[in-house]
């Protein structure tokens, strides 16, 4: 996701919902988690850093949000609740994490 040129220095609740309505629904746009791997000396290692979902709504450009430990995969198109949502602005790019979601519907 793009933005002005703006920078702040931790993931923040306040930065996600600026970006992410929650009161308009949420869906799961992927049909597979992408794995990140740690990098070390451009070689990729087997330690793995994070997991990445699709997910769209309406009036935005579809988005990522990374997640720590692995999410169970919501069934394509299906909506969902993030727990824990944080976002964090670097340059003209938003990035989000989130602790977990959750299936609504």
């Amino acid at each position: 996701m793009k933005t002005g040129f703006i920078q702040s220095n931790q993931y923040s609740e306040s930065v996600a919902r600026k970006f992410i309505a929650t009161n308009v629904p949420t869906k799961c746009a992927t049909t597979f988690i992408e794995t990140q791997y740690e990098y070390v000396d451009k070689q990729r290692t087997e330690n793995i850093k994070g997991y990445k979902l699709w997910f769209v709504q309406d009036g935005l450009n579809p988005f990522t949000v990374k997640f720590t430990k692995k999410p169970d995969l919501p069934p394509f198109l299906s909506i969902i609740e993030f727990e824990n949502l944080q976002g964090i602005e670097i340059r003209s790019n938003v990035y989000f994490k989130a602790d977990g979601l959750k299936v609504v519907k």
